[in-house]
């Protein structure tokens, strides 16, 4: 099974240089959809995982199925002013500014395990920051998982002491 075969590529996205993984086109194809959560499902079966937090918006159609699939609570990661409730913030560097990411402050309870789900691990800053707030909220994380690591940018060098699991990497 070779998931690149329904991931698209589109270069000079979202500037010249990049090449873009889009993961719409597997989203689109239920059965390799549901083989990919599955997947993922098994590589992280192992560990003891209470609450799946993803941030959005991909980190919400990888998280929230996952979270599913293993019966757990699924925790949304938004960006700063979108949740309704008393929140906790972390701001963050883009390549282009700054963002903050924001969770409920009752998202995580003490002591619970979590798993971050994402589609892509890229620079690791945003996931940085997801494990950042987890912390701050008094939750244990116990892994990060995502369908696409892109090795050369080093997304993993930021999340020292977190297992990484991904289906498949790219070199660019």
């Amino acid at each position: 099974m070779n998931y690149k075969d329904y991931i698209r590529v589109i270069p000079d996205f979202p500037v010249a240089g990049i090449s873009f993984k889009d993961i719409t086109t597997l989203l689109q194809n239920g059965e390799m959809y549901k083989k990919a959560i599955d997947d993922i499902k098994a590589m992280v079966s192992h560990l003891q995982i209470d609450v799946i937090a993803g941030p959005e918006a991909r980190g919400f159609v990888v998280g929230a199925p996952l979270a599913y699939a293993l019966g757990v609570g699924f925790a949304p990661i938004r960006k700063s002013g979108k949740l309704p409730y008393e929140t906790i913030e972390v701001g963050y560097d883009l390549e282009y500014g700054k963002d903050k990411l924001a969770m409920h402050t009752d998202a995580i309870k003490k002591g619970q395990n979590v798993l971050i789900a994402d589609d892509l691990l890229a620079t690791g800053g945003t996931i940085s920051t997801s494990v950042n707030l987890v912390n701050q909220l008094g939750g244990n994380v116990v892994g990060a998982a995502f369908m696409i690591e892109l090795e050369a940018l080093k997304g993993r060098d930021k999340l020292p002491g977190v297992e990484v699991f991904s289906l498949m990497s790219y070199e660019d």
